[in-house]
């Protein structure tokens, strides 16, 4: 007897949680995107060099380098925004010309450094890509845009985000004709997107300064808000 009355008090405490999954609801997605003027690019730049020997390209390419990084320093780059980012050693070979064994001959070896370079004065990119050219930098990898603190803008992303799934919400259910109830959940579900880098060669970079437009960034934020339909 004990059992079955534990069994009846069980049954009626679960019953409202299941009608609870059953009730109907809108789901929308709402979408925020806040402009707003860069202010931090990232180059990644750096310094290929070929040489007879593997020792001679690598002290090469060092010394190249170092001029460049110099440079970057006595342009107002702090040492934490230079960042190794690929350094390679490797040789040339001719696939015409074969050695006693059959192998391509090798030619020479070649030395690449790379490092990205953050320029907190976005004004300044174009002088600066300039003059690590012109001291030296051969190969311009991209140049890219930033925020050096999204975070506000992500926020106003966020809040514009959640008005348009409201808006849309309120349009489906007024469509509908029913009444849109309270949230049931948000989920976020993305942020803040970076700019897509922009390729460059070297060809450009030995006039004056290089013309650099910053334009502007698209700081998005999308949510899925689940509202209940009032009865």
């Amino acid at each position: 007897m004990r059992i079955l009355s534990l069994l009846f008090l069980v049954v009626p405490l679960a019953q409202p949680a299941m009608a609870d999954d059953t009730r109907p609801t809108i789901a929308v997605t709402g979408e925020g995107v806040v402009e707003v003027a860069p202010d931090m690019a990232t180059v990644s730049l750096g310094v290929c060099t070929e040489a007879p020997t593997a020792a001679e390209a690598l002290a090469a390419n060092s010394a190249q380098l170092a001029a460049v990084v110099a440079r970057l320093k006595s342009a107002g780059i702090e040492p934490r925004d230079i960042q190794t980012s690929g350094l390679s050693l490797g040789p040339r070979y001719d696939y015409n010309r074969t050695d006693s064994n059959g192998q391509n001959q090798i030619t020479g070896f070649m030395a690449s450094n790379n490092v990205t370079v953050r320029v907190r004065d976005v004004a300044s990119t174009g002088a600066v890509l300039d003059a690590v050219v012109t001291d030296g930098a051969n190969t311009l990898n991209g140049l890219t845009f930033g925020l050096q603190d999204p975070g506000p803008q992500n926020d106003e992303a966020r809040r514009l985000a959640v008005a348009d799934a409201r808006h849309r919400a309120e349009l489906f259910a007024g469509a509908a004709g029913v009444k849109l109830g309270r949230v049931l959940s948000i989920n976020e579900q993305g942020g803040y997107v970076p700019p897509m880098p922009m390729a460059m060669n070297e060809g450009f970079a030995k006039s004056a300064d290089v013309p650099v437009e910053a334009g502007a960034l698209g700081v998005r934020a999308s949510v899925m808000v689940v509202y209940e339909i009032a009865e």
